[in-house]
């Protein structure tokens, strides 16, 4: 006999069990429904792509995150990091076909193999949407609606979008004389709220041979704080008139204009200049989004502006713009603000097999509870009435749909409330309006 293999599963890596998956796969539902609002299109690509196509498109440190290999051609492949860098292979290399400008959403994994934080592991599913060959300011404020309504439809309660532009960093930089340093400056500042001024100071002197007095001012920049146009009218001064600088804030004011005309409600979009975001290929616009009940789990919704990215794979301008959902991190957040019911079937009622020899009638009662959009499951067995109730409440079931032969001699059933326990009888002809009206769909 073979020796046993202990189960178990590697560092960074977990199951989903139906009680997490549920509303994990409710949250990739709801933003398939946003996103398809916008007219985003679906794509997929494959997991593995060619080593070059992702090495030196995030950062230093997503190259050293990447999972390599060499397959069994002897190709150098790679899992991929994001979906972003993927999708500007993809656009690259079916341009022609697609026609621009082009809208994508694209729901899948990724792989990082970096340290494991609470929230976030090695293999996680990203929830993208992104526009392609657009430059216009149309498409900043669009996906910061797009953003908006997904958390306002995931019902998250409070959040907060918070904006910058990576042209204002680089105009203060510029100003600085920091210019040239720019990727080890924004990768410092990107570490400011985690790591705080100390760490990021000795970062800044390290990487980029910063003197204290370009820290203070970038610092000073970073910390500007209050309402979004006390914020603008801070920032103008620190940019010392550089042109990209005051270009950049005035496109944010233009961003903030046209949410604001979106009906996005004031002050749930603020522009902080601390936001760098890490990836090196964004060039302008940038957002996270926090939620203010929980901001210590991070952003749970990011992106923004890369109009450079697809230039490796082609001759053809194709900029983009997008953000992306952290399905698992925010899964972990509304576990935590006691967000998400614990179920564990996606159900809505159990019809229970209640006389072994009416089988086909339980199965009968239960397509046409499907037919009418009840979600239901028929008890596999005729075991007692107790014993399949029990499994109903610990499955996470709203409806048990009882009916033993007196019940069905007459037609009628009975319609139990788990939550409840009420129950009332109704007659098998109407079972399924009353299940809807009792689940709130009628």
């Amino acid at each position: 006999m073979p020796e046993r293999i202990t189960p178990r599963t590697l560092k960074g890596f977990r199951d989903y069990p139906p009680e997490v998956m549920i509303p994990r796969e409710r949250l990739m539902e709801t933003a398939r429904r946003v996103y398809r609002s916008y007219g985003y299109a679906p794509i997929d690509t494959p997991a593995l792509e060619y080593l070059e196509v992702l090495t030196g498109k995030g950062s230093d440190e997503t190259d050293k995150q990447l999972y390599r290999f060499q397959d069994h051609g002897g190709r150098d492949v790679g899992l991929r990091f994001d979906l972003t860098v993927p999708l500007a292979r993809f656009a690259a290399q079916h341009a022609q076909q697609l026609g621009l400008p082009f809208k994508r959403y694209h729901i899948g994994p990724v792989w990082r193999g970096e340290n494991t934080q609470k929230g976030r592991y090695r293999e996680f599913v990203q929830c993208d949407f992104d526009t392609v060959g657009v430059t216009g300011v149309a498409s900043d404020v669009e996906v910061v609606l797009v953003v908006h309504d997904l958390m306002l439809a995931l019902g998250v309660g409070r959040f907060t979008i918070r904006i910058n532009h990576r042209g204002v960093l680089n105009g203060l930089l510029e100003t600085l004389g920091l210019a040239d340093r720019s990727v080890e400056v924004l990768r410092a500042l990107d570490k400011l709220t985690k790591a705080g001024p100390d760490k990021v100071r000795a970062e800044l002197a390290e990487t980029a041979g910063a003197t204290d007095q370009q820290a203070d001012a970038l610092f000073r920049f970073a910390e500007t704080g209050g309402d979004a146009q006390t914020v603008l009218d801070s920032l103008r001064p620190l940019v010392g008139g550089n042109a990209l600088g005051a270009a950049s804030l005035d496109r944010l004011a233009e961003v903030l204009a046209g949410v604001a005309a979106g009906g996005v409600a004031s002050g749930r979009v603020q522009i902080d200049p601390s936001i760098a975001r890490g990836l090196d290929y964004y060039t302008g616009l940038v957002l996270e989004t926090t939620l203010d009940d929980l901001p210590g789990i991070g952003s749970v919704a990011s992106g923004g502006r890369y109009d450079d990215l697809a230039g490796v794979y082609t001759n053809q301008a194709l900029p983009g713009i997008g953000a992306s959902l952290g399905v698992d991190r925010l899964l972990a957040a509304m576990e935590e603000l006691g967000l998400v019911d614990e179920v564990r079937t996606p159900a809505d009622a159990l019809v229970v097999f209640f006389d072994g020899d009416r089988l086909a009638d339980y199965v009968a009662l239960a397509a046409r509870l499907r037919a009418a959009g009840v979600a239901t499951e028929v008890y596999p067995e005729p075991k007692k009435l107790g014993k399949q109730l029990q499994y109903a409440d610990k499955k996470g079931f709203r409806l048990a749909v009882i009916a033993g032969p007196d019940e069905l001699a007459a037609g009628e059933c009975q319609l139990k409330d788990l939550a409840t326990g009420e129950s009332k009888t109704v007659r098998l002809d109407a079972a399924a309006e009353a299940a809807l009206a009792a689940l709130g769909r009628a």
